[in-house]
C-alpha cells in the first residue's frame, strides 16, 4: 500500500507577503491556526503546543526544517509519548494579487493505528484550517 501525503490546496485572496506573515508571525499564528509563543522562521526552530481531541490533550513537538521566505516553510510534526513523525509543508505560490497556499502533510503512516490519528481526523483538521480559518483570517483584514 502506498501512503500519499495529505495535499490541499486554497487560492487567498491576500498577497505572498501577507500569507508569509500569516504563517510566520507568532500573533497572526494564533489568530488562525495555534498559540505559538516566540515562533521563528528559522531552521532548528523547535516548538510545541496543545491539540484536543474529544477530551485527550496532545502535545505537538515540532521542528523547523526548510524555510525559503515568501516560498515555502516546512516542520516537522510529532507527539509526545508516541512513535512516529511527520512533516508539514507550507508552499506559497503568487497568483497576481492573491496567493496559492499548498499544504502537504506527509509521513502520517508512521504514527500509532489509532483512532486519534486517523488519517480522516488530518483532513477534516487541515480542511478546517486551510479552507476556513486561515482564509477568514486573512480576508476579513483590511490590509
Amino acid at each position: 500500500m502506498k501512503h500519499e501525503p495529505f495535499v490541499i490546496e486554497r487560492v487567498l485572496n491576500a498577497p505572498v507577503e501577507r500569507v508569509w506573515k500569516a504563517i510566520t508571525n507568532a500573533d497572526d499564528m494564533k489568530q488562525w491556526y495555534f498559540d505559538i509563543p516566540g515562533f521563528k522562521p528559522e531552521v532548528g526552530f523547535e516548538f510545541t503546543f496543545k491539540g484536543e481531541n474529544e477530551g485527550r490533550v496532545f502535545v505537538h513537538l515540532c521542528t523547523v526544517t526548510e524555510v525559503v521566505p515568501y516560498q515555502k516553510l516546512t516542520h516537522s510534526w510529532r507527539y509526545e509519548g508516541y512513535e512516529g513523525n511527520s512533516f508539514v509543508t507550507f508552499e506559497l505560490i503568487p497568483e497576481d494579487s492573491q496567493t496559492r497556499l499548498k499544504l502537504t502533510h506527509e509521513g502520517l503512516e508512521t504514527f500509532p493505528p489509532i483512532a486519534d490519528f486517523a488519517k480522516s481526523n488530518f483532513e477534516a483538521g487541515w480542511t478546517y484550517i486551510i479552507g476556513t480559518s486561515i482564509k477568514n483570517y486573512l480576508e476579513k483584514e483590511t490590509n
